[in-house]
């Protein structure tokens, strides 16, 4: 079983968007480009897809990656009645195995956001290699997340998680998440797309204490299922959160970061 199984739908409700400045500097990676594809990797419910999606042409194609099938249902349900006459397939397979079945396919752009920890990134990249087109742009991509965001309310929040589920960052209903051992420039220096831009881009978000606690089920580090009482959690923590919201809003600023990467001599 996927270590998401059970939460595409808070997934799809609650996990931030790509910010706008994001989405732009994406864009601008398919400039020119009258019928582009995106490969996205580990899509999860579609946020890259449905962040990206009003910034494709209209003879656009987007092929999105995850193992989780569920997660992938959910995609297709949002992302098509907004697809126009853009084109989106869906694939569930880990990253690294996936094969697209037309000769000659060539993605523009590839795009992992939040996911690329969870892959085995030597040979994502290399198949990033088989089937990007001679120019196109990798871009990995994250923000962290509520667990390491460091406000008086997401501390507080942290606290009373370990209150109940122990000190280390949990990552299923058993282990405990383990920071990669490398740097993701590292991987990608490794790689054929060894031409890396950093873009750090600032962002502000407002949450409210029902959208984090819809948030915090569709995390691995306090889904519903790793709780003896989920239920006293969620209570506790909305009383948490109420009394840090001003207004009943909850501010994170924050800075996502988009390492661009590219084959040696690749136009930018």
């Amino acid at each position: 079983m996927s270590l998401f199984d059970s939460v595409a739908r808070y997934y799809a409700r609650y996990r931030p968007r790509l910010p706008d400045q994001v989405v732009q500097l994406l864009a601008r990676q398919l400039a020119g480009g009258k019928a582009p594809t995106l490969l996205d990797l580990g899509a999860g419910t579609g946020q890259v897809a449905l962040s990206m999606l009003p910034a494709l042409p209209p003879a656009a194609h987007m092929d999105l990656v995850d193992q989780n099938d569920g997660m992938l249902r959910t995609a297709l349900d949002e992302l098509g009645p907004k697809l126009g006459e853009r084109t989106a397939t869906v694939h569930a397979v880990p990253a690294e195995k996936f094969a697209p079945a037309q000769p000659g396919y060539q993605a523009d752009l590839v795009t992992c956001c939040r996911a690329f920890h969870w892959m085995d990134r030597p040979a994502v990249l290399a198949m990033a290699d088989r089937v990007a087109s001679p120019h196109a742009a990798v871009a990995i991509m994250g923000d962290g997340s509520l667990w390491t965001h460091q406000v008086e309310w997401t501390v507080a929040l942290q606290s009373l998680i370990q209150s109940h589920l122990g000190a280390e960052r949990r990552a299923d209903t058993t282990g405990t998440y383990r920071e990669p051992g490398r740097r993701y420039e590292d991987d990608l220096a490794e790689s054929a797309f060894s031409d890396v831009a950093e873009h750090r881009i600032p962002f502000h978000r407002m949450w409210t204490p029902r959208s984090v606690l819809g948030y915090l089920r569709s995390t691995s580090f306090a889904r519903p299922d790793l709780f003896a009482d989920h239920a006293g959690f969620e209570g506790q923590a909305q009383a948490l959160l109420l009394q840090h919201a001003r207004d009943g809003v909850l501010h994170e600023d924050g800075v996502f970061t988009v390492l661009l990467a590219r084959r040696p001599g690749a136009a930018r």
